[in-house]
């Protein structure tokens, strides 16, 4: 890698091309998702994996909470051919949709689930590299809109790409029965690499050497060996880590727990323990002008001991959602829904509802203060759970109401009906529409949260650093959700369906209690 010159923020107008760029760069993120998440669990469930097995496989969406540990290397570097032409924030972004079409491909392969570290393997790159388009394009945003009047369209449009992705890789499960799983994830894989073309396309940086296709050339091949080496890197690491767990007694689930919310509590421990100090520091100090934790020490130096109960809400505020996104598909296949169903919820039911509660959320985050916004957003956000506790008591089951044509994807003898070459009619009962309706008021519920949280935690951020403290906050907002979606199945055992998402929903509404500290605070003006 080489350092980084180019900035390309400039080459994006302010107009309807820019909602239309973040759009696309929000569907690109969201595909993946689901695919080493959600999707990923309602398959190891259908294979037979033991509950407790698949909750832990919740953790593979505990990568992204870290992100801010290779942050600092997307704000300084470039990629060699892509970022000298297009600029450094696209180039990252190229290169993370290979590292996606590549992990998912490998998802594909070894989509029967015969070895769980294979499949383990797969998933941990695939949220490496997911993970990795959303800083470049994160930081990207930041820099675009600086304030919260335009910041509130852009999270939209990004968010209703994400969350219609999303829905998308949900909606692949309806096609497995014709093309099994590996031709759900294939489908996904290529779908993936959508926003590739259009960013090939798009203008140069301000500067740049050589011409459009040599970078390409150049980039796609510096590509390749970064995806070798990073699955070298992820197998050997993943490799060390199971020795170690099980070297301690970590392969039982009963220990688990414990070191689960032991290792949940270390950061902000440290964290209140280190701010007096942190905030002595001068402005030449190595800790404040290092590249690479220099982000981070800013965000104590700026905020103080405030900084804690902060932190300890932007990590609660997201609870429910990250467990009804984890959870859900196992409770409705536990039910017995079929794989259809459980498509049409997670696709076209999870698109629509998603979108509206983004455009709402967003409207509110511009109009009302952020305290009332916070506030509406987590009590919205605990409802959205608690309707999947209700749904636990009821029966898949019902009356006809009506049928629907369903998406088939196989391809009988030709025949004039082509309508029916391609899709198949299904009924739907009134039990189908309990799941529909609930999917409906989880979404809505969570796209609404989702779209006043970003907004949020947008204006945290210090604009010197806006990839790091992004990606700071935004993992940090999914650290303990996703540390106990891994106890999942653990928990279910313990206190059942219900229970479980009345829970989650409780510590989602709980976060409330931070705000009187969190609305204080206000950062102290930059002394370089």
């Amino acid at each position: 890698m080489t350092p980084a010159t180019v900035d390309d923020a400039v080459v994006v107008p302010r107009d309807w091309r820019r909602l239309a760029l973040y759009l696309l760069l929000g569907f690109s993120a969201g595909l993946p998702f689901y695919m080493f998440n959600a999707v990923l669990l309602l398959r190891l469930a259908k294979h037979g994996v033991d509950i407790v097995t698949v909750g832990f496989f919740a953790w593979v969406a505990l990568l992204p909470t870290f992100k801010f540990a290779w942050a600092p290397v997307l704000d300084k570097y470039d990629i060699p051919g892509f970022g000298r032409f297009w600029g450094k924030r696209r180039g990252w972004i190229m290169l993370a949709q290979f590292g996606i079409f590549a992990s998912m491909a490998g998802m594909a392969l070894t989509a029967s689930d015969f070895s769980l570290p294979l499949t383990a393997l797969f998933a941990t790159l695939l949220a490496f590299w997911t993970t990795t388009l959303e800083i470049a394009a994160d930081a990207w945003r930041i820099e675009l809109a600086p304030t919260a009047a335009e910041q509130g369209p852009l999270v939209a449009a990004n968010l209703w790409g994400y969350r219609s992705a999303m829905a998308g890789s949900g909606a692949a499960v309806a096609i497995v029965p014709a093309w099994d799983w590996s031709g759900a994830y294939m489908t996904v894989a290529v779908i993936s690499l959508l926003a590739f073309p259009f960013l090939v396309m798009t203008k140069a940086g301000q500067q740049h050497g050589g011409g459009r296709w040599t970078a390409l050339t150049t980039g796609t091949l510096f590509s390749a060996v970064t995806l070798a080496l990073t699955g070298l890197a992820v197998a050997l690491a993943g490799w060390l880590l199971l020795k170690a767990l099980g070297s301690v007694g970590l392969d039982n689930p009963d220990i688990v727990k414990y070191w689960v919310f032991g290792v949940a509590l270390v950061p902000f421990v440290a964290l209140a323990a280190a701010v007096p100090w942190l905030r002595r520091l001068p402005p030449d100090a190595p800790l404040r002008r290092s590249a690479a934790i220099g982000p981070y020490v800013n965000v104590a130096w700026r905020y103080g001991v405030v900084v804690v109960p902060l932190l300890l809400f932007i990590s609660i505020y997201r609870m429910g959602d990250v467990m009804a996104a984890t959870f859900a598909p196992v409770l409705f296949n536990a039910l017995g829904y079929g794989l259809a169903q459980i498509g049409v919820a997670n696709g076209l039911v999870f698109a629509v509802a998603s979108m509206i509660g983004v455009a709402f959320g967003g409207w509110l985050a511009t109009r009302a203060s952020m305290g009332w916004a916070l506030v509406i957003g987590a009590a919205v956000s605990a409802i959205s759970n608690w309707v999947f506790a209700w749904l636990a008591h009821q029966h898949p089951g019902g009356a006809i109401l009506f049928t629907m044509q369903l998406p088939g994807f196989h391809f009988p003898s030709w025949s004039p009906d082509t309508w029916q070459t391609f899709f198949w009619s299904a009924p739907v009962t009134s039990g189908d529409m309990k799941l529909y309706f609930a999917m409906a008021v989880d979404q809505f519920g969570h796209g609404f949260e989702g779209a006043v949280f970003v907004v949020y935690l947008s204006l945290l951020v210090n604009p010197r650093y806006p990839a790091a403290q992004y990606a700071l906050f935004s993992g940090l907002a999914f650290l303990i959700p996703r540390l106990v979606a891994g106890l999942s199945g653990a928990i279910q055992k313990s206190i059942n369906y219900d229970g479980f998402f009345i829970m989650a929903g409780a510590m989602s509404l709980g976060a409330v209690v931070f705000l009187p500290f969190v609305l204080r605070a206000r950062p102290r003006p930059d002394d370089t």
